[in-house]
């Protein structure tokens, strides 16, 4: 039956595809090989299917690779542009330190001439008053002499008037030339004490004189004192309000920070000493609580700047990557049921270098079941971060690593499907997601 169906169809095929035949010659004989219309028609599909099979798999191939490459290169783009945009964050953050640090020179030579200003100042104040007392001094010096020169003029006329109309002896009595002679004595006693008067108020016009000047270039210096202290308060400002933002923005409290970084560095020479020029008597200035505030200032940009190099503000990947899996709930890609994901996957090519995050200690460095090639760093602040699924391990257990230090490469091992690395960070032994301390940093670095 299938024999009839079969030479059926061949009949009615062959007038558009007539029957062929392959002949095959050997030496001793020749033979041929008959093709039907339908084994023609068959053949000629299965070709026609072939080529097309192979026309679709190059395609995909060829805009798979083309997708690849413009994933590769927009990576490598935002690298750069993250890169770029780092170092520049840096480079202004160095130049907003050296205007600070010079800034801060200009004022402490600037409170140093104020200082010499204020005692000059001062000592003009105390000559002023002795001048002023001495002023005085000669003042009732000279009314009294006028008051004795007077009241001997007066005695002498007395005894004349006495000596005519009573007609007594004078020889008891002084003479009118030793009267005369006490007289000129006072007067030039007088006409001396009045020119040391006249001496001693010139003297106090030309220290009132200088003590005005003296007020005016403290004037002047309390002006550019105010001019530094302004682009002080500024630079501080600039560098501190954004630190303060990264490290709310991250779950981490600035004053527990500070509290805890002088802690640490409690030793000789750490947070700025404040400025005090008080005495007993006196009450400190208002450009001095001013400057105490600014150092106050400095030394917490100083401890933000410890914080930030001991926390995990970085990315562990610094060539070009992929981001294949965040941090949350996720299907489970080796049996597919829900799961938590703990951290965040970074995919690049196997053996990428991989870097610390932050300042700290190697805990762990070697296999750990599903994790693979596993490194731990402990961080301060009580912050810790996994690298795991290495290829390779370059640091040992207790070992203290700085943030940029190379720690190992990525790879494939432990439970995976390719080569990532998967990147935790975990504050008080609890996995919290990385990207919130990597996105703080974004805003600052």
């Amino acid at each position: 039956m299938k024999t009839r169906v079969m030479r059926g169809i061949n009949a009615l095929l062959e007038n558009k595809v007539p029957e062929r035949r392959v002949f095959l010659r050997s030496d001793n004989e020749t033979r041929f090989i008959r093709l039907s219309p339908l084994t023609q028609i068959t053949v000629a599909l299965g070709s026609a299917g072939v080529l097309a099979w192979a026309a679709i798999a190059t395609s995909i191939l060829l805009m798979d690779s083309i997708g690849s490459g413009n994933v590769r290169a927009q990576a490598q783009r935002e690298q750069q542009t993250y890169e770029m945009r780092l170092n520049g964050m840096a480079a202004e953050r160095d130049k907003r330190a050296d205007e600070a640090i010079a800034a801060q020179e200009r004022f402490n030579k600037a409170l140093e001439q104020i200082s010499v200003m204020q005692t000059q100042l001062l000592a003009s104040e105390d000559r002023r008053r002795e001048l002023e007392t001495g002023l005085n001094v000669v003042q009732n010096t000279l009314r009294r002499t006028m008051k004795e020169r007077d009241n001997a003029r007066g005695d002498a006329q007395t005894l004349q008037a006495s000596l005519s109309s009573e007609g007594g002896s004078a020889a008891a009595l002084p003479t009118s030339s030793e009267v005369i002679g006490t007289v000129d004595a006072l007067s030039l006693a007088l006409t001396e004490t009045a020119a040391e008067r006249d001496n001693m108020a010139q003297e106090a016009q030309v220290a009132l004189r200088q003590a005005d000047e003296i007020a005016m270039q403290l004037q002047l210096l309390r002006d550019q004192n105010d001019q530094v202290f302004r682009q002080l308060e500024d630079a501080m400002t600039v560098s501190v309000e954004p630190l303060n933002k990264m490290f709310r923005a991250a779950g981490m409290d600035p004053d527990t920070i500070i509290k805890q970084v002088r802690r640490t560095y409690s030793g000789q020479g750490g947070p700025l000493t404040p400025l005090s020029f008080a005495t007993e008597e006196t009450e400190e200035t208002a450009e001095v609580l001013r400057a105490n505030r600014l150092l106050e200032q400095m030394d917490r940009l100083n401890i933000y700047r410890i914080a930030a190099e001991k926390a995990p503000f970085a990315i562990p990947v610094k060539n070009a990557y992929r981001f294949t899996s965040p941090y949350g709930t996720r299907s489970d890609p080796k049996n597919g049921s829900r799961r938590m994901h703990f951290g965040v996957d970074f995919a690049a090519a196997y053996g990428t270098p991989l870097y610390a995050t932050g300042d700290g200690v190697v805990i762990h460095a070697g296999w750990s079941s599903g994790y693979g090639r596993l490194v731990k760093i402990q961080h301060d602040f009580g912050i810790e971060t996994r690298f795991a699924h290495l290829s390779k391990i370059n640091v040992t257990k207790g070992q203290r690593v700085s943030r940029g230090d190379r720690i190992g490469d990525m790879g494939a091992s432990g439970r995976v499907t390719g080569t990532h690395l998967h990147y935790e960070v975990r504050v008080g032994g609890k996995p919290v997601n990385p990207m919130v301390y990597i996105k703080a940093a974004n805003d600052v670095f």
